[in-house]
Formats: C-alpha cells, sequence, structure tokens
C-alpha cells in the first residue's frame, strides 16, 4: 500500500472518532451549561491531559519546532518553563481558588467571571470582544500548524489539509459542546505525546546520540547550542513569559478550572498536567537538531514535518502526523467553545440583555461555533507570519487584558470596579500599541505590568465602598 494511504487511513480512523465522540458526548448536553462547561463534572485525568493538549497544540509541535530550528538549543527553555509555570504553578495557584469561587458566583466564563466577581457589567462586555477577536488570530496559528503538517506528511495542498482538519473539528464541537472538547483533548494528549516520544527516539538513533548531534550544530553555529545565544536574552525572555505566564490569563486554558470536578481532582490534575506538560520541551530540542540533518530549510514551521518525513518509517510518520493533527484540533475546538460562550451567553445574552431559551442558546452557540471557525479558516488560507509570532501576538493581548484582573481577583478582595476597568483597558492599549509600533521588548510585557500598576492604583484613587465578594 502506498505510504500516503496508509496515513489517509489512520487519520480516517481518527477522525471517526472523533466524530463519534462528539455524537456521545452530544447525547449528556441537555443544558447550556452542559454545553459550556461539562456540567463541572470532569475528573482530574480528562481536565488534566486536555489542558496539557490545548496548551501545547499543534503551535508548540510545529511552531516551536520551528523557533529551535531558527534560534537553536537556548529555546528549550520556553519548554522548562512552560512546565514549571505554564503547568504547575497554574494549577497550583489557581486551580482551587477558580473552582471554588466560579462555582459561587455561577460564572461559567472569564467574562462572566468579570463581571459577577467586580459587579461591573462593562468589564463582561469589554473582554468578551477582546477574547473573541484575538482567539481568531490565535485560531489562525493552530490552522497554519495544521496546514503545514498536511503539506509535507501526505504532499497535498496547504489549503486542502486546512480545510479538512477545521471542518472535523467545527463537526464535533457542534455536536458535542464542552464535553466533546475535554474527553477528545482527552485522547488527543495521549496520542500527542506518544507521537512526540517515538520521534524523539528515533530521531536521535538516526543522529547518533544526543551528544554528537549537540556537536556537530555547534560546529554549524557556536550560538544555537548557547543561551541566548543567537536570539538575546529580550526575544528569549519575552517569549517565555508570555507562552508560560500569559496561559494564566487564557479562557481556554482557566476553563478548565472551571469544570473539573472537586479539589481532589485539581491536586490530581496539577501532578498529572505537570509531567504531561513536560513534552513541551521535545519540539524545541528536536527543531534545534534538526539542522543538522536539514541546514536549509527555508520556511521554520516546516523543520519538523521534514525531519520526521525524512527519517521515521511509515507507522511512526502516521503517528506523529495523527499527533500533530490532534494538537492542533484539542485547540481549535477549546477556542471555538470559548468563542460561542463569550459571543452568545456572554455579550448577547448577557451584556445586550437579549434573552434566549435553553434550546436557543444552544443551537445559537453551535452556529456561532461554525462562524468563528470559518472566519479563522479564511485567514489562515493566506496567514500572515509564523506560527510562534502570531501565538505571542494573540496571547500578548489577552493576557494583557483579562491576567491581572483574574489572578488578582481570586486573592485581594480590597480591589474596586474602577481599578479593575484601569486595569483591563490600559493593559490592553498599551500591549496593543506597543506590538503595532514595533517597540523593543514584546508587548506582552509592558501590557501585564501596565495592568498591574493600574490595578492597585485605580483601586487606591476609587477605592471600594463596601465589600464585592468574600473571597
Amino acid at each position: 500500500m502506498n505510504n500516503v494511504w496508509i496515513h489517509v487511513l489512520f487519520l480516517a480512523l481518527y477522525f471517526i472518532g472523533l466524530i463519534l465522540i462528539g455524537v456521545f458526548t452530544g447525547r449528556k448536553t441537555k443544558t447550556s451549561e452542559d454545553y459550556h462547561l461539562g456540567g463541572r463534572s470532569i475528573g482530574a485525568l480528562v481536565s488534566s491531559l486536555s489542558f496539557v493538549a490545548a496548551y501545547f497544540s499543534s503551535v508548540v509541535i510545529i511552531g516551536g519546532g520551528g523557533f529551535g530550528y531558527k534560534y537553536g538549543l537556548s529555546t528549550i527553555w520556553i519548554g522548562v518553563v512552560n512546565v514549571l509555570v505554564g503547568c504547575f504553578l497554574a494549577w497550583l495557584v489557581l486551580g482551587k481558588r477558580t473552582r471554588r469561587l466560579t462555582e459561587k458566583l455561577k460564572a461559567i466564563s472569564l467574562p462572566d467571571f468579570f463581571q459577577k466577581r467586580y459587579q461591573y457589567p462593562f468589564l463582561k462586555t469589554f473582554s468578551s470582544i477582546v477574547i473573541v477577536l484575538f482567539l481568531i488570530i490565535y485560531n489562525v496559528s493552530i490552522l497554519k500548524g495544521l496546514g503545514n503538517t498536511f503539506e509535507v506528511i501526505l504532499g497535498i495542498d496547504y489549503t486542502v489539509g486546512l480545510l479538512i482538519s477545521g471542518f472535523i473539528v467545527l463537526v464535533y464541537v457542534m455536536f458535542g459542546g464542552y464535553l466533546a472538547v475535554v474527553w477528545t483533548g482527552f485522547i488527543q494528549a495521549i496520542l500527542m505525546g506518544a507521537g512526540l516520544i517515538y520521534v524523539f527516539v528515533v530521531a536521535l538513533q538516526k543522529m547518533g546520540g544526543l551528544t554528537q548531534s549537540v556537536a556537530r550544530l555547534q560546529a554549524i553555529q557556536p550560538g544555537f547550542v548557547e543561551t541566548p545565544g543567537i536570539w538575546g536574552f529580550s526575544g528569549l525572555i519575552s517569549f517565555i513569559l508570555i507562552v508560560s505566564l500569559g496561559v494564566w490569563g487564557m479562557p481556554q486554558m482557566v476553563a478548565r478550572f472551571y469544570s473539573v470536578k472537586d479539589n481532589t481532582a485539581i491536586r490530581r490534575g496539577t501532578l498529572i498536567a505537570t509531567i504531561g506538560g513536560s513534552l513541551a520541551i521535545i519540539p524545541y530540542l528536536l527543531g534545534a537538531l534538526t539542522r543538522t540533518m536539514y541546514p536549509s530549510i527555508s520556511n521554520v514551521d516546516l523543520a519538523l514535518p521534514t525531519l520526521v518525513n525524512g527519517i521515521m518509517p511509515v507507522f511512526g510518520i502516521s503517528l506523529f502526523f495523527i499527533g500533530v493533527v490532534a494538537a492542533g484540533m484539542s485547540t481549535f475546538s477549546s477556542i471555538l467553545i470559548i468563542s460561542s460562550t463569550s459571543l452568545i451567553k456572554d455579550l448577547w445574552t448577557d451584556s445586550f440583555h437579549k434573552q434566549l431559551s435553553e434550546k436557543n442558546e444552544m443551537v445559537y452557540s453551535r452556529v456561532i461555533n461554525v462562524f468563528i471557525g470559518v472566519v479563522s479558516i479564511i485567514i489562515a488560507w493566506n496567514p500572515p507570519g509564523l506560527v510562534l509570532t502570531l501565538t505571542a501576538f494573540s496571547w500578548a493581548i489577552i493576557a494583557s487584558t483579562c491576567l491581572v484582573p483574574y489572578v488578582l481577583g481570586l486573592y485581594w478582595s480590597k480591589a474596586s470596579q474602577k481599578g479593575a476597568l484601569l486595569s483591563m483597558v490600559g493593559g490592553f492599549l498599551v500591549a496593543l500599541l506597543w506590538m503595532v509600533f514595533k517597540l523593543p521588548v514584546h508587548g506582552f510585557i509592558p501590557g501585564v505590568l501596565t495592568s498591574f500598576v493600574l490595578y492597585f492604583v485605580g483601586s487606591w484613587i476609587f477605592p471600594l465602598k463596601e465589600k464585592l465578594v468574600d473571597l
């Protein structure tokens, strides 16, 4: 059998499995809370592994490999801090408090949390708009990674791969909602992990071991094996902060804490997410070492697919292929469900006071999922940049808007409505303008720092007259 048809067969079986999960979970989705949060009943293993899949996705596998190829071994630090800050500390610091407070406030999304925590409706409206607009940009980076993988592995046109992967996600999210997202994310995390580990083992064997590979990389350019190497501390530290601390303010990640079953599940999930997240180191390492075998790849986002296609047996290629597709789809589906929640529940129903029946809310949510997915696919048809560059841009804007009011809102009861408003709007404007004018240091850092300062200054100038919420 032709190798391409073997890949297609594995992919078809995988897609059929996803659609069946969507149909099965759709039968359990009876209410809008079921559709948006899975009834707050998700266990530790499913919650944590779906968190890992949504976090790393094709962005890290394809984009991380591309950055490793471009900048060298110093990019491994991104993966290391991802594990420590983005996984372990995020679950440890945010998990229990988010679960308890969102259940107490009956909040089903991050914008909904802002309104009920600060009792200030404009925060919900503003954050919802920011989240929807800039998650679409993040979607583009994910779809680009998927399209690049189809292009190299199957040898088909980038656009065809883009359409195939996007269509399948739209189908299972439309049917199953959040339950479909977390259960497919759980399966996808396992496939992603298996594919990365297998590629890592085979690649090191083909390259003659890690020591020899690093020596050859150093011979090409000493900066490829040094920290910060050719990248420089400014770029390296900026990206580490964006994709490690920025995840604390990303709504599709925070949703895992809303929906997890109980505190016991959160404790177990902390350990599982940390172990699973360790896989994030592999793409950066392999991307850097790929240069020793393929020194002149022009599109660095094709580095890992090129390596896999060149050294792996057919089964290994299929496993990697499905792993990348799984990783990208898990995040794409998470973003669709968060975006529909923001538009239908947070904006249309709550902010604009357009009441919908339970049935109509679910129908409209499904329609919005399809609309946002189609818009993302259209933009990804001719994407404007590298995978990780697009990711860092969207994460910087959303995190600069949401991170401080969310995280400090869990712990500091004296924060005022005006303090949260100034923090949110100020962080957004500084990050956006900083990046538009391409000023030194990535916009995430000044954006979050501005948000942090304004949160306290605003609460000091406009203090609370009475306590808003018991934390």
